[in-house]
C-alpha cells in the first residue's frame, strides 16, 4: 500500500473517531438540555395554572363586590322610600284629628238645621278627604261588617236581638284608616254580641 493511501485510511479513521466523539458530545448536550426544557416547561405550566386560578378568583371577587354595590343601591332607594312614605304618613296622621273634628262639626250642624254651615262644613271635609285619598288614605269600612282584629279595635261589645247581627260592628266610635295598605289607625267599634 502506498503511504499516501495509508494517510488517508488514518485520515478517514480519524474523521470517523472525531464524528463519533462530536455525535457523542451532542448526544450529552441533547440529553442535558432536553430534562431542563422538560423542567422549564413544567414550571411554566404550574405557573399558567397559578395565574389562571388567580384570574378566576379576582373575577369571582369582582362579581361578588358587583353584587354587593347592587344590593347597597336597592337596599338605600328602598329605605329613601320608606323614609318618604314614614314622613307622610306620620303628617297624615297629624290630620286624623282635624278629620275627626270635621265629622263631629257635621253630626252637630246636621242637628241644628243650619244647612250653609252644613254644606261649608262639608266642602271643607271633602275637600281635605280627597287631597288625603290621593296620597294613599282610605276609610276603613266598618259599620254593619264582620268584626276583623285586623281592620277593628272592639271598644265595647253591645247585646243583639237578631242572630244575623252578633260579631258584627254595630256602631263606630272613631273611623279608621289605612294609608297604601297599611293600618295607620284603627277604626274603634261597638260589637254586637
Amino acid at each position: 500500500m502506498s503511504k499516501k493511501k495509508n494517510t488517508e485510511i488514518k485520515e478517514e479513521k480519524t474523521e470517523k473517531k472525531v464524528e463519533k466523539e462530536v455525535k457523542k458530545e451532542v448526544k450529552k448536550e441533547v440529553k442535558k438540555e432536553v430534562p431542563q426544557d422538560e423542567e422549564v416547561l413544567e414550571k411554566l405550566k404550574k405557573e399558567n395554572e397559578e395565574l389562571k386560578a388567580s384570574v378566576a378568583k379576582e373575577k369571582d371577587d369582582y362579581i361578588r363586590l358587583m353584587a354587593d354595590f347592587e344590593n347597597f343601591r336597592r337596599h338605600s332607594a328602598e329605605a329613601k322610600l320608606e323614609l318618604v312614605s314614614t314622613a307622610s304618613a306620620d303628617i297624615i296622621k297629624g290630620l286624623l284629628p282635624v278629620l275627626d273634628d270635621c265629622e263631629r262639626a257635621m253630626k252637630m250642624l246636621n242637628d241644628a238645621d243650619d244647612k250653609v254651615a252644613v254644606e261649608g262644613t262639608e266642602l271643607i271635609y271633602n275637600k281635605l278627604m280627597s287631597f288625603l285619598k290621593t296620597k294613599g288614605l282610605e276609610i276603613i269600612k266598618a259599620k254593619d261588617e264582620k268584626f276583623d282584629t285586623d281592620f277593628h279595635e272592639a271598644v265595647a261589645q253591645m247585646p243583639v236581638a237578631e242572630e244575623d247581627k252578633k260579631g258584627k260592628v254595630f256602631d263606630v266610635v272613631q273611623t279608621g284608616y289605612t294609608l297604601s295598605g297599611k293600618v295607620i289607625r284603627y277604626a274603634k267599634v261597638v260589637v254586637g254580641i
